[in-house]
């Protein structure tokens, strides 16, 4: 029998990350498959003009709850599900003054966990894109997940979509530094750049210990930071070269003179550095071609260098293998890879805004010690379902 969720959407419209996750449970899968979920409760955050859900409920059989508290429970006063899906994308919410858009995530959350603290019972949450705006919401959220026995699973489509070429770097690793080209808003799509590099880094010699500082460079400062090492070059040069969709002209020149590029320095605790390069401006969104990793390992005599491949627009099949590490949460109990790599990313992100906002200051962060082992949950293989027209 498939397992009983519910989910928590901030919005429910045509390509929005509630649209692109949960038509698999109720359509399956791109090749017709069908993951071992079945949607029966759904709270909507906002409903705009082009809302789905109520239609999509009256064909599915779904029932839409007014809160979180009545959708976990189906009306009742017993945790009636077995899954819970946080989808807390897409919206109008307001703005911070560094800029982090304020997704309810944590409110979200809170009140997953608000259920199972009075019910004295916890079921698995897959929590969509960075566990929150703020550093303070994520550990918050984190904490309150291990002491409820949560297991809690979030991220991006980015680590399990396919790449290209197909490229998984061997466990213990010996990496000299990375780059990671992606492309702006900083923060909405900073973090998927951040969670490519992530993914593959993770697996270096030693495994993760988390980041000792964050540096956002803007301008000529963008250029000048990566200039500082001699392997940076060689990786970026690699990493572009898959980058197809760009516009004519020098790329330094470009992004010197748009506001809304940059790249993100991290600087890891065990001495590991990597940039983000995000170069706005030069760089278009082109099926996702700008989520470009490069790293060189140790005694290599070329770079590895892969592309994170997002399929624009339907079936979004990226969605459909973010949606099987969902199913495995579920249907396990167990979170396919672990949660502290977003934890962690979402902890980088913050950093990354709050440099930012006071122009390129370098942000220690002594509360991204976070350590953890990389699991073998990788990449999508097989072939890619083909795009609809």
């Amino acid at each position: 029998m498939p397992k009983k969720v519910a989910a928590i959407v901030t919005e429910y419209r045509k390509w929005s990350h509630a649209d692109v996750i949960l038509r698999n449970l109720l359509n399956g899968y791109p090749d017709g498959k069908k993951p071992n979920m079945e949607l029966v409760a759904l709270v909507t955050d906002q409903v705009p003009d082009s809302d789905m859900s109520r239609a999509l409920a009256k064909k599915h059989g779904f029932k839409i709850y007014e809160t979180v508290a009545e959708a976990l429970t189906l009306g009742g006063k017993d945790l009636a599900v077995e899954g819970v899906l946080s989808i807390g994308e897409h919206g109008k919410y307001d703005t911070n003054a560094k800029g982090q858009l304020l997704y309810p995530r944590r409110r979200f959350f809170d009140a997953i966990c608000d259920v199972f603290d009075r019910t004295k019972k916890s079921v698995p949450v897959f929590n969509d894109k960075h566990l929150a705006a703020t550093w303070d919401d994520a550990k918050a959220m984190y904490d309150r997940a291990r002491k409820l026995f949560v297991p809690f699973m979030a991220g991006s489509s980015i680590p399990v979509t396919w790449r290209k070429p197909h490229t998984v770097l061997p466990k213990d690793c010996e990496l000299v530094g990375a780059v990671q080209i992606g492309y702006g808003p900083f923060e909405g799509y900073g973090f998927h750049a951040l969670e490519g590099l992530q993914c593959m880094v993770e697996r270096r010699k030693g495994g993760e210990t988390g980041v000792k500082a964050v540096t956002c460079h803007t301008g000529k400062a963008m250029w000048d930071a990566l200039d500082k090492h001699d392997w940076t070059k060689p990786l970026l040069e690699a990493g572009l070269k898959l980058a197809t969709a760009h516009a004519a002209g020098d790329i330094r020149a470009i992004t010197a003179k748009t506001a809304d590029a940059g790249t993100f320095e991290v600087e890891y605790r065990d001495g590991f550095r990597a940039f983000v390069v995000v170069p706005n401006g030069w760089v278009h969104e082109n099926d996702g071609t700008p989520f470009i990793f490069a790293g060189q390992r140790k005694g290599a005599d070329k770079p590895d260098v892969c592309q994170f491949y997002l399929q624009q627009p339907d079936p979004f099949a990226h969605f459909a293998e973010l949606t099987k590490a969902i199913d495995s949460l579920v249907s396990t109990g167990h979170s396919p890879y672990p949660v502290e790599r977003t934890l962690l990313t979402t902890g980088v992100l913050d950093a990354v805004m709050t440099s930012k906002h006071e122009k390129g200051k370098r942000v220690e962060t002594p509360h991204l010690e976070i350590a953890y082992k990389p699991t073998e949950w990788g990449p999508a293989k097989g072939e890619i379902p083909k795009a609809q027209k």
